[in-house]
């Protein structure tokens, strides 16, 4: 298949506006859900704590994030992955179909389980057969694709967040109504994908280890594969598992950002303790467009940052993995600081703080994301050994399920405890680990290029 860099075929859309409409329903519900448990049933919701709140949020990330690993491995040998896509959206529609019709705990449970089977069916395997439509392509091409649907994704994200979410908060349909519309739009994504898969040729039509050209290049990598571990390749190994054990602390400390900007600062027609001023004029932002700013800046950001490192690169001093995580974590502990002096300013309520500290805080969990998060699967995609190559990339995703599952429970912990000081508390150990990371890059790179040195 012949590309260039500025044309891709008809089928990179199939499977990037795929993303977006499945991306937009996700992130509208990944908000909706931490509401709706908690508002009461005049309002529209279960009438449910904050606390429970916090523990449906958690399952619902952390469990999107383990099935793509199953549903890649079923993808892997034994389905095709071009028929797993459609399940998975229609389980997604399904799941959607269930919050709007939810009753109790029971419903969002089944909620939760139908969103996470079908994400695992569809998540990787859209990934899995874009990238197989450019089996001729170089990584640079491959990165250019891949950052196109990262683009893609988060477009889906800031319309889910922005304008999606308004249904709950801004008519009468509520956070019920707004579900029943991320299902349909699970619907429009599975007709897209039925109608436009003929566009994508042989991509993902047998499982991706059935392919020939896979089982070409394993067959060619046996032996390399049989061959012990060197030393580098092991200290590589070791680099691998310390960054994604760090990047866990950073994801979960991201997820907890949210939390407060709903529990605490909300409004409280939203479930909120209004300890922050949503109002612009009559109108009540709803608390999703602190997730559309970071979609938004990601949106923005991601570009910016891939011409910084590359100009960086080409002068020879780019940063090493573990300098940018550093930084990436540092900038996260400011998002935390900046979120903990919104508490000290509205004295917990007593005066409700300007909305514009809270961006302030979305602005900084945003830089921290967006300095490292892109570049974690091709830093293991560099690194890795081959024989460990498809095990180290599932450890980065499966980081992020720990992460999601701890940060619900860790919120509720910490909310037994005055905010100011628990999040300022929380803000100086994020500090601390990045300022003692950064330091170490250097080192950290000599040591998975000893074999250059």
């Amino acid at each position: 298949m012949e590309q260039t860099k500025h044309h891709f075929p008809m089928g990179f859309y199939v499977c990037s506006l795929s993303f977006t409409f499945e991306r937009l329903a996700y992130y509208a519900a990944k908000w909706g859900i931490s509401i709706f448990v908690v508002v009461s049933a005049a309002q529209g919701g279960l009438g449910l704590s904050q606390a429970q709140g916090a523990l449906f949020s958690s399952f619902l990330v952390a469990f999107t994030y383990i099935t793509p690993v199953i549903g890649g491995f079923i993808a892997d040998r034994w389905a095709s992955p071009r028929k797993l896509v459609p399940l998975g959206e229609l389980l997604m529609a399904l799941g959607y179909f269930c919050a709007w019709k939810a009753n109790g705990k029971g419903m969002l449970i089944i909620m939760i389980l139908l969103i996470a089977i079908g994400t695992g069916f569809f998540k990787g395997n859209v990934s899995g057969i874009q990238g197989r439509q450019f089996p001729d392509a170089d990584s640079e091409f491959l990165d250019t694709v891949f950052s196109w649907q990262y683009s893609f994704v988060n477009i889906g994200s800031f319309f889910g967040t922005t304008f999606l979410t308004l249904l709950a908060t801004q008519t009468s349909l509520g956070y019920r109504g707004m579900f029943f519309v991320c299902g349909i739009f699970l619907l429009i994504d599975l007709a897209w994908w039925l109608i436009g898969q003929k566009h994508l040729g042989d991509a993902g039509v047998k499982p991706f280890l059935v392919d020939n050209r896979v089982e070409d290049a394993e067959k060619a990598d046996v032996k390399e594969e049989k061959t012990p571990l060197t030393q580098v390749e092991k200290n590589r190994v070791t680099a691998i598992l310390l960054v994604t054990l760090l990047s866990g602390v950073f994801w979960l400390v991201w997820y907890m950002a949210y939390l407060p900007v709903y529990y605490k600062f909300g409004p409280a027609d939203q479930g909120g303790l209004a300890w922050a001023n949503w109002n612009i004029g009559s109108f009540t932002m709803p608390t999703s467009w602190f997730d559309s700013a970071n979609g938004l800046l990601c949106i923005v950001g991601c570009p910016i940052f891939a011409k910084i490192w590359s100009t960086l690169d080409k002068k020879g001093k780019d940063w090493s993995f573990f300098t940018k995580l550093g930084f990436g974590i540092l900038v996260l502990g400011i998002c935390v600081a900046v979120m903990t002096l919104a508490g000290v300013l509205s004295h917990e309520g007593k005066t409700p703080v300007g909305v514009w500290v809270i961006f302030l805080s979305a602005f900084f969990m945003t830089l921290g994301e967006v300095v490292f998060s892109p570049l974690g699967n091709s830093f293991i995609s560099k690194y890795a050994p081959k024989s460990l190559l498809g095990t180290l990339l599932g450890v980065w995703p499966l980081i992020i399920f720990f992460a999601g599952l701890i940060y619900g429970p860790l919120y509720n912990l910490m909310d037994k405890f005055d905010f100011i000081k628990a999040y300022g508390l929380l803000a100086i150990i994020i500090l601390v680990i990045g300022l003692l990371i950064m330091p170490f890059g250097k080192k950290f790179n000599n040591w998975i290029h000893a074999d250059e040195l």
